[in-house]
């Protein structure tokens, strides 16, 4: 539910349809985990009505980051299962502590509670329409800069933003051809604006595309001071003679 590369949703309704067909023609039952980083706190408020989690009966466990749309610090992850028999039993560590059975599911033990208490306090402190309000000024800043980079001649949008507040773009045929967008990644970084370029997974490595991650706090002013220094950063990459030495870093995305 929000693809790191391009900020899509994925049909999780409609992948489950087909392991129906799958379970119905072989018998075997697969389960579905939703990689809900991103989206897991953003569809409840901004798609209440898209079917992607436990409406969907198939769906047996979610994980969302609360770093990341849940507002709070780096270092904090959920997961849910549907129900206890969907939690893998090898997952819960069971150790004898002060005379008693303590069962723990965690990647480790003793470690700072700060982001959990930040966590409980923005879920009382925003409730479901306090969320609902934040993440919306976010995708209408994601759209609104997906909007004036779609109409640069030099860009085709792989998506506008109205998923989760990501979107990404590629360049399209009317760049010079003298840049590409690790250049213009470049550019951009002299000003301030860290916007990666990478090549997309395995089987896709020849498509590059830039990208956007729109959060609380990215207003509209910094959105239109952004989009002034893309632009003249873009009007400069567009008047050379020649091409740009290209140096694209080895791999692809890396969080």
């Amino acid at each position: 539910m929000g693809v790191t590369y391009t900020g899509m949703y994925e049909p999780v309704k409609e992948i489950s349809a087909a392991l129906d067909a799958i379970q119905a023609e072989t018998g075997l039952d697969v389960p579905i985990h939703v990689d809900g980083a991103s989206g897991g706190m953003i569809a409840p408020f901004l798609q209440p009505d898209l079917e992607w989690d436990f409406r969907v009966p198939r769906v047996a466990s979610i994980n969302t980051s609360g770093h990341k749309y849940g507002l709070t610090y780096p270092g904090l992850g959920w997961i849910v299962w549907r129900d206890a028999d969907a939690m893998p039993e090898e997952l819960v560590f069971r150790v004898s502590y002060l005379g008693g059975d303590m069962p723990t599911l965690a990647l480790n033990f003793s470690r700072p509670g700060s982001q959990v208490l930040l966590q409980y306090y923005l879920f009382l402190r925003l409730g479901h329409e306090g969320y609902t309000a934040v993440q919306g000024a976010s995708r209408d800043v994601a759209r609104y800069l997906a909007s004036q980079i779609g109409a640069l001649a030099q860009f085709e949008l792989w998506k506008d933003g109205s998923d989760i507040p990501v979107f990404a773009w590629r360049l399209s045929d009317a760049a010079s051809g003298n840049w590409t967008l690790y250049h213009l990644s470049d550019r951009l970084r002299t000003r301030g604006w860290l916007v990666p370029a990478y090549p997309m997974p395995q089987d896709m490595t020849d498509l590059v595309v830039q990208r956007i991650v729109v959060r609380n706090g990215f207003s509209r002013d910094l959105a239109d001071a952004f989009l002034h220094d893309l632009r003249e950063q873009v009007d400069y990459l567009e008047r050379l003679e020649a091409a740009m030495p290209l140096e694209a870093p080895e791999g692809g995305f890396h969080h």
